[in-house]
């Protein structure tokens, strides 16, 4: 009998992940409306599985109260622009937006410190309320080139909403570089 209920529980969660469905892309779009604002550099402690703190620019801005990350919705809530380490040199910029009036499918550009322009496509399987995933355009030249770029955007987000870490995974010789920027942040 016990073994027959396992069964029919695994049975019962198997069929829930088969009915999941995945995120649309105005549902991601909205997501970010939980980011909206500033957010401080967490203090070293708390910057776990990481040493992107670390770097010359960014060490000073950590566990103090300048913003380390910001998103605003700006032109009518058309588009989603993050700042990522505001008045620094290492200041970059990301444009998220949909990709057409429908919105089909949710973009964006990420000007780089490494100086080029990754464009992304929001995964809509992966990404939910609190994990936004943005993967590298492989129909564009960069992401399919051996040049140093970020390949993969994270942003995930605490149950409470209080701490974000996000990721921007590179890649150089079409593969994953050993290190790349993650951060984590707390609300301003």
């Amino acid at each position: 009998m016990k073994y027959i209920i396992t069964v029919l529980l695994f049975s019962l969660v198997l069929m829930s992940f088969a009915q999941a469905k995945e995120a649309e892309a105005l549902d991601v779009y909205e997501y970010f409306d939980a980011l909206e604002g500033e957010w401080i550099l967490s203090p070293a402690k708390d910057q776990l599985g990481t040493e992107s703190y670390k770097k010359s620019v960014v060490l000073p801005l950590v566990g103090t109260q300048a913003t380390g990350i910001s998103f605003k919705s700006i032109g009518n809530y058309s588009a989603i622009k993050e700042r990522l380490l505001p008045n620094t040199d290492a200041e970059m910029l990301t444009m998220y937006h949909c990709k057409d009036i429908a919105c089909t499918q949710l973009k964006s550009t990420h000007y780089c410190v490494k100086q080029n322009q990754p464009e992304f496509i929001a995964n809509l399987k992966k990404s939910t309320a609190n994990r936004i995933i943005f993967e590298c355009d492989m129909s564009t030249e960069l992401c399919q080139s051996n040049e140093d770029h970020v390949h993969t955007i994270i942003h995930e987000l605490s149950k409470n909403a209080t701490h974000l870490k996000s990721s921007y995974l590179s890649w150089e010789n079409k593969t994953p570089k050993k290190y790349s920027s993650i951060y984590h942040f707390d609300k301003k």
